[in-house]
């Protein structure tokens, strides 16, 4: 199951969405998380109100939201469990989405922003790491379809 996970093919392409995603959301989580960069801090973070009411109690729903945005940039950005980060991100701004409907635009607290966000994720829980994560150097490397540059299909 964890070859499955951190599988992987030989593109370039996962790589700049990785590190995008990797620097927005580790200084978001770190705000929540750890209070950095004028953040609340997780006391404060996780003494707010959900979106939904069935998150219930409110506070690990909000750590556990905190915490993905950390620990899920975390992974990305290395390109270690790539797939499993990805996943926390997706759930995480899946939340987003509801939290800023119906505005559309982020000029006006709207959805756009996370919508942008869940896009860059669900591509990553797609294609997985790509080159230069540690996936790949794990062994995940799909074989590739024998196209010009492709390695003709040889891990």
């Amino acid at each position: 199951m964890l070859r499955k996970i951190v599988a992987t093919s030989a593109s370039w392409a996962p790589l700049p969405i990785r590190l995008a995603c990797a620097a927005v959301f580790i200084a978001h989580g770190s705000q929540k998380v750890l209070g950095a960069f004028g953040g609340p801090g997780f006391k404060a973070f996780t003494a707010g109100e959900t979106p939904f009411t069935f998150m219930q109690p409110a506070w690990v729903w909000l750590g556990a939201a905190a915490l993905s945005e950390l620990v899920g940039g975390i992974l990305i950005g290395l390109g270690f469990l790539t797939r499993v980060g990805a996943f926390f991100l997706m759930c995480t701004m899946l939340t987003a989405l509801r939290v800023h409907w119906p505005n559309f635009f982020a000029s006006n607290r709207g959805y756009e922003y996370p919508l942008a966000l869940a896009a860059l994720a669900l591509s990553l829980l797609i294609s997985g790491g790509g080159m230069l994560s540690i996936d790949r150097a794990l062994g995940g490397g799909r074989a590739s379809s024998g196209g010009r540059g492709s390695g003709g299909g040889r891990r």
